[in-house]
């Protein structure tokens, strides 16, 4: 119980500082949601000139000469030889004490009784939660976190408690020694050992040793380098504001637009219909949105990703020519990979039911 408390303190604190660490709203209301908006970073392209290759040295080896001497060495060394005369022994017989006296000892088990307690296991709790949004355009998942504040209620549970009514004990009774004997082999006349001189052996050898020891001649090699072009990072973005938005814009939502058959082109129509849906939220909140189009599974497969492609990208250029930053959109053609009903390839479906997974969503993203 003090562990869970203690746990609960901890996470707390965090949420407390990194709620003020990164600006968000001290005393926000449940249910609402905030994204991260930054500015994004600016590169530029610098030449540079590398050393690839660097200067060293080769080395040629002179190979070491050598002659023969002749030198007298020790093959065996001087030694002493030593002869062993083993010991007599006799058998004696001695008493010995086989089992000491003692007492044994009966258990008598411990008795118990029954009890229950009721126990808060949570205590109620509210604070900030992070939800990592699906599909990601980042590499850095960071990039793509929303919070939410939400509450939770405390919980509690009934534990049942075994009570101990009297304890263990023993009671004990004595038992007797029991006496033995055992025969040992003692000495009678001890080891003795004799010791040998054995003198040392030589032997003339022939060996061959270094006359002139082995050399090197260097030779220089020059560096190689080359001039390459490189990006650099001119301005590192940051954050610049955490924005409200409604919780189900981080979530897909279906947008009404609609394309002309086998074709990317928006209507007339679906032009309205962006112009009264996408652009007032990128006009009223400095938000990046994620265009997602999708097709039935009617026609082939790479066609009809190709195809959603097409179309997402349509609905950004028609933001992008109404005053809105490329960088704050992103367009992404799913085919028919992300189908809504079991229409996949082979199965009989109505036109109603093909027209179900035609569809283009959006959602914001937490930059």
């Amino acid at each position: 119980m003090k562990k869970q408390l203690l746990l609960f303190l901890c996470l707390m604190i965090a949420s407390v500082s990194y709620v003020q660490a990164q600006g968000l709203p001290e005393n926000p209301a449940p249910g609402k949601c905030y994204v991260k908006c930054i500015t994004k970073d600016e590169f530029t392209q610098v030449e540079e000139t590398l050393q690839v290759y660097p200067s060293y040295t080769t080395l040629q080896v002179v190979p070491a000469t050598y002659k023969t001497v002749e030198e007298t060495v020790l093959v065996k060394e001087a030694t002493e030889k030593y002869t062993y005369t083993p010991a007599t022994y006799e058998t004696v017989e001695v008493s010995y004490l086989s089992k000491e006296a003692g007492n044994s000892l009966q258990v008598v088990p411990a008795s118990f009784g029954r009890d229950s307690r009721t126990f808060e296991t949570y205590p109620a709790t509210q604070g900030w939660e992070y939800k990592v949004l699906d599909d990601c355009p980042s590499v850095n998942k960071e990039d793509c976190v929303a919070a939410c504040f939400v509450e939770y209620p405390a919980t509690s549970r009934d534990v049942a408690i075994t009570t101990l009514a009297s304890d263990a004990s023993t009671t004990s009774s004595p038992t007797p020694e029991r006496n033995s004997t055992y025969k040992k082999r003692v000495i009678k006349t001890p080891a003795r050992m004799d010791k040998i001189e054995i003198p040392a052996e030589y032997k003339t050898i022939t060996r061959q040793v270094v006359d002139q020891p082995a050399t090197t001649r260097s030779n220089s090699i020059a560096a190689r380098s080359e001039t390459v072009t490189r990006t650099i990072l001119a301005k590192k973005g940051g954050i610049t504001s955490w924005e409200e938005v409604e919780c189900e814009l981080l979530n897909p939502n279906v947008i009404p637009i609609f394309y002309e058959t086998a074709s990317a082109r928006l209507t007339a129509a679906s032009k309205r219909t962006i112009d009264e849906t996408l652009l007032p939220i990128l006009n009223d909140k400095p938000v990046s949105i994620e265009i997602m189009a999708h097709t039935d599974a009617r026609g082939n497969d790479d066609y009809n990703m190709s195809l959603s492609q097409q179309r997402a990208n349509s609905v950004v250029n028609y933001l992008v020519s109404k005053g809105i930053s490329r960088s704050r959109l992103s367009a992404k053609g799913y085919g028919e990979t992300r189908l809504k009903n079991r229409c996949a390839n082979g199965v009989d479906c109505s036109d109603g039911e093909h027209r179900t997974n035609r569809r283009t969503e959006f959602r914001v993203l937490n930059n």
